[in-house]
C-alpha cells in the first residue's frame, strides 16, 4: 500500500517529486538561520505562556468579583493594589495565590526581556536585518524572523510567491472561467504572517499628517477600506519589499516601492 509510510514509499515519492518540473523545494537553512529561529521559538513560547498566565489571573480575580481591564499593562498596574487592598473581599488563600502568580508574571517578563535583547543583538550583527529594518512596519523581531525563515530569499521566484508562502495573498475559488477571490489564504508561516500584520498595524497608526508617497497611499486606501484590510495589504507589500531587499542586496527606497502597490 502506498498510503503506508516506509522507507521504500518515501524514496519513491522523493524520486517522483524530483522528476516534476514545477515542483517547489525548500532550501536548507544555514546554522545561523537555525540559531536565530531557535531564539524566536523560545521567545514565542514564553510570550504564549505569559498570555495564558494573564488570562488565568484575570479569570481567578473575576470569579471573586474583581474585574481587571484587558491588556497586560492594565493587569500589571492593578495587581499591587488588588493584593494590598484587604477591603476588596478576596479570600486570604486567593490573595496569596495571586501574589505568587504575580511573581511568576514578573519572572516571565524578565525572561522575555532577555530574549528581546538577544534578538536586538542578532539584528545589529546582521547587515541584511538592518536593511529590512528600514521598512516602516518591520522592526528587529520581524527582520530577524524573516532572515531566519527566508535567508537570501532566492529560493522564491518573486515577491508575490514569497507573500503567498507566508499566506498574505487572497484565497481563490475560481471555476468555469469565473475568478473569485476571498480573504487571505492564511497558509504557510503563521508566525511571520502575524509579525508582519502587527507591524503593519503599527505603521498604519503613524501615517496621519505625513505627506510621503507611502503614507498617502495608505491614507487613500483607508478612506475606502476597513483598517484591518489596509493592514493586511501593507503586510503583503512589506513581505514583497522584504523579498526584494533580501534577493537583491539593495537598500530600501520607499519612492521606488510605492508604485508597485
Amino acid at each position: 500500500m502506498k498510503s503506508n509510510k516506509n522507507d521504500r514509499n518515501d524514496a519513491e515519492a522523493i524520486c517522483e517529486a524530483v522528476g516534476r518540473p514545477n515542483m517547489r523545494f525548500v532550501s536548507v537553512k544555514s546554522a545561523e538561520q537555525l540559531a536565530i529561529q531557535a531564539v524566536h521559538r523560545i521567545r514565542s513560547r514564553l510570550v504564549a505562556s505569559r498570555v495564558r498566565l494573564v488570562n488565568q489571573i484575570r479569570g481567578l480575580l473575576g470569579e471573586h468579583g474583581v474585574v481587571v481591564a484587558q491588556t497586560i499593562g492594565n493587569l500589571r498596574r492593578a495587581l499591587p493594589r488588588i493584593i494590598d487592598d484587604e477591603a476588596n473581599g478576596l479570600n486570604s488563600i486567593v490573595r496569596v495565590l495571586i501574589g505568587e502568580l504575580r511573581e511568576e508574571l514578573n519572572d516571565l517578563d524578565g525572561r522575555i526581556t532577555i530574549y528581546d535583547r538577544k534578538i536586538i543583538n542578532l539584528y545589529r550583527m546582521s547587515e541584511a536585518c538592518q536593511r529590512l529594518g528600514e521598512v516602516e512596519g518591520i522592526g528587529p523581531i520581524t527582520a530577524t524572523a524573516l532572515v531566519a525563515a527566508a535567508g537570501d530569499g532566492k529560493c522564491f521566484k518573486n515577491g508575490r510567491q514569497f507573500a503567498a508562502w507566508i499566506g498574505l495573498v487572497p484565497k481563490q475559488r475560481s471555476s468555469g472561467g469565473r475568478s473569485r477571490l476571498l480573504g487571505i489564504s492564511k497558509r504557510g508561516d503563521r508566525y511571520l504572517r502575524t509579525l508582519l500584520i502587527h507591524g503593519a498595524r503599527a505603521a498604519l497608526g503613524r501615517t496621519r499628517g505625513k505627506q510621503d508617497p507611502r503614507s498617502l497611499w495608505l491614507l487613500k486606501m483607508r478612506e475606502r477600506r476597513h483598517a484591518n484590510v489596509v493592514a493586511v495589504a501593507l503586510a503583503n507589500k512589506n513581505a514583497r519589499i522584504a523579498w526584494g531587499l533580501l534577493a537583491s542586496g539593495m537598500n530600501y527606497d520607499q519612492h521606488l516601492t510605492v508604485s508597485s502597490a
